[in-house]
């Protein structure tokens, strides 16, 4: 394993420790940022008009289409770092 999936993996158990929860579009870009470092750009159908945090959480995903994972990883780190430092 990379140094690089090793800080990431660290980085998503770390933030299941976090003091506060961040507000809504942080959560997002966590969400987005892990799915593109984890699984690459979005896959699947777009969530009915009904699902709103579905439809959040693609539409912040796939703002992230064509990043590479390495570099969504690395984002992720350090958005969690700035969290954790906080």
């Amino acid at each position: 394993m990379s140094d690089l999936s090793s800080q990431f993996e660290a980085a998503s158990e770390a933030v299941k420790t976090l003091q506060q929860r961040p507000d809504n579009e942080t959560l997002l870009s966590l969400y987005a940022y892990y799915k593109q470092g984890s699984a690459g750009d979005v896959q699947g159908g777009r969530p009915s008009l009904f699902d709103f945090k579905g439809g959040a959480k693609y539409a912040a995903w796939e703002r992230l289409r064509g990043m590479e994972s390495d570099k969504a990883k690395q984002e992720y780190i350090d958005l969690v770092k700035r969290l954790t430092s906080a």
